[in-house]
């Protein structure tokens, strides 16, 4: 096994702090398990080329919240510089005929016979029908005979009985209609229950949110680096959701006290809900910025930076509650 560099430390220790395997990682870079554990070892001769080590380095620092910069400088002498390269040319997928497998000559010397196989199936079908077709003109010709041989009172017989299957046919279809009626009119008395508790709850929300958003103030403090603070007034709830629609990112969520909520990764499409109206501060630390919206007390909320040029953004929320003030 090769010993670490000082760079495949550095990264290993910060990804195993944030409690992440080799497969989350995977999933969250995209770049295959065997070159995140080369760039761990610093075995970079398993890469395809020395333009990937510092793409896919500077992918495995932003995943896991590190500032790529900082990174390369500090460890410019373990990272390889690199200028264009050449990618690889793909090579030819196209078999000679030299290389076709030698049994699908069988196969296709098979099909020579196919012809004589196919006359011979279809005689065997035609008799087969002719025969069907005898046997219900004999079958029809004995029925005939039988019901001309039979007595009316027997006929009249058969007539009432079938008059009667039918009756109550009848009468078992107009049963099972009303029951099927019934349990179709429950679930429609028991599906409008739940749409208007959920609209109700949906307006009480909504209007709890128009009310708190009327005096609520969330304004810039300080902006520095990739980080921000912003302040928070002018209510008495303190409710914080995020929300990635893009990718799965890195995020962490700690009070002013440095304990947390939520450190983990946030699933693309997958939303967080936090109720820190106990505290009087919060910090979102947010691994991959582009795509995550927040909201403060269901009211959106803008990042601080464009995640186009700042990828890992920190956003620190001083919450003031309204009765303090």
């Amino acid at each position: 096994m090769l010993a670490l560099t000082e760079l495949g430390q550095r990264l290993r220790q910060e990804r195993e702090s944030k409690g992440l395997s080799l497969e989350d990682l995977q999933k969250l870079t995209k770049i295959q398990k065997r070159y995140l554990l080369g760039i761990e070892e610093g075995n970079y001769e398993v890469m395809p080329g020395k333009f990937y080590v510092r793409a896919f380095i500077k992918q495995y620092c932003e995943a896991i919240g590190l500032d790529t910069d900082a990174i390369f400088e500090e460890y410019k002498s373990d990272i390889p510089s690199t200028q264009t390269e050449d990618m690889p040319q793909q090579l030819s997928r196209v078999r000679s005929r030299k290389e076709i497998p030698q049994h699908t000559k069988g196969v296709a010397k098979a099909y020579d016979y196919l012809p004589t196989v196919l006359v011979v199936a279809g005689v065997v079908v035609v008799g087969i029908i002719i025969w069907v077709i005898a046997q219900n003109i004999v079958s029809d010709k004995n029925k005939e005979q039988a019901n001309q041989e039979a007595p009316n009172s027997e006929v009249q017989q058969s007539n009432t009985q079938e008059e009667t299957n039918e009756t109550t046919a009848k009468n078992d279809n107009s049963k099972s209609e009303d029951e099927q009626s019934a349990a179709d009119k429950k679930e429609k008395e028991k599906a409008e229950k739940e749409k208007a508790a959920k609209e109700k709850a949906e307006k009480e929300k909504a209007e709890k949110e128009k009310k708190d958003s009327g005096k609520q103030e969330y304004k810039e403090v300080q902006k520095t680096g990739r980080s921000a603070t912003y302040a928070l007034s002018g209510t008495d709830a303190f409710n914080l959701e995020v929300t990635s629609t893009q990718a799965d990112t890195w995020l962490d969520v700690k009070n002013g006290k440095g304990n947390a909520f939520f450190s983990s990764i946030l699933k693309k499409g997958e939303t967080k809900e936090f109720d820190l109206t106990k505290e009087t501060e919060a910090r979102v630390n947010i691994g991959y910025s582009p795509g995550v919206e927040l909201k403060v007390n269901g009211k959106a909320v803008d990042l601080p930076f464009d995640s186009s040029k700042q990828v890992r953004q920190v956003v620190t929320i001083q919450y003031q509650p309204a009765e303090a003030q």
